[in-house]
Parts: structure tokens; C-alpha cells; sequence
């Protein structure tokens, strides 16, 4: 129940940040150097740490709904299933490093509403994240030294 309580109680914080977000208009994607370049590390670490939360789904969970050492950022098995009929992932990915994205793919996601590397929408529940150029480019600083 614990676990269950803390997944939905993290997916709609999520939601919200998501929704609070959608309100701004997606910025052009920035050059793969410039995120390099004007990444703020400390700022990509508070949205990601502190806000966005990533490492609340991006993580493992133990049978008691405790992060297990050593899985943050590094994707897991999905904990908890809804009772209705999706297309969830069973499999969350591992975002340290941000494996198989480049910078524009990278930024594309995180302004433009969760489209995968290859063009496809991302499956829910990953939230539809609408960030600025500049969060994003922080965010994908920050995500590439995990």
C-alpha cells in the first residue's frame, strides 16, 4: 500500500509540475555545444533534485517503496500498474547520462512534450515537460554528469 500511496502521490506531483510548465512556449532547441557550453550545473541539479523529482520514478524500489541504493537516475522495473488498461512501461530507463540522446533530442523532450530520440511520443506516465531552452539546457548539463 506504501509503495503505492508514494508512486501516485510522486506521479501527480509530476503531473502538476508538467502542467505548470505547459503554460510556456516551447523555445527552439539549443546547438549540442551550447548545452554544454551554458548548462548551469547547480540550477540542472535543483529542477532535477528538487523539482521535477526524476529520481522518484527513475530509481528502484525496494518491496517497501525505498529507493535502493545506488539505482538513482539509473531506470528500474515500473512498481506499481494501474488497474485500467494502458500502454505503460513495464521497464523505466536508466536517464544518467541520457543514454542514446543527443543534446537537440534531449532538449526536443524537455521543451516540445516528451517526444522520444526517435520522434515517438514518450508513454505515460512520463509527464509532457514544456521547460524553457534555458531549464532545459540545465537540466541536460546536470543529467550528463550522473
Amino acid at each position: 500500500m506504501f509503495v503505492a500511496r508514494a508512486f501516485v502521490v510522486s506521479s501527480l506531483f509530476c503531473l502538476a509540475v508538467a502542467v505548470s510548465l505547459s503554460g510556456q512556449q516551447p523555445q527552439a532547441p539549443a546547438a549540442s555545444s551550447t548545452a554544454k557550453a551554458s548548462g548551469n550545473l547547480e540550477h540542472g541539479r535543483y529542477l532535477v533534485e528538487n523539482v521535477v523529482m526524476c529520481y522518484e520514478c527513475h530509481s528502484t524500489r525496494d518491496p517497501q517503496g525505498n529507493i535502493v541504493p545506488g539505482t538513482r537516475f539509473k531506470g528500474g522495473p515500473m512498481p506499481l500498474r494501474p488497474t485500467w488498461s494502458t500502454d505503460w512501461p513495464i521497464q523505466i530507463p536508466r536517464i544518467a547520462g541520457l543514454p542514446g540522446y543527443s543534446d537537440e533530442q534531449a532538449m526536443r523532450l524537455l521543451t516540445q512534450g516528451a517526444i522520444r530520440f526517435d520522434g515517438k511520443q514518450l508513454r505515460y506516465p512520463m509527464p509532457r515537460f514544456r521547460m524553457s531552452a534555458q531549464d532545459a539546457v540545465d537540466v541536460i548539463a546536470y543529467l550528463r554528469t550522473l
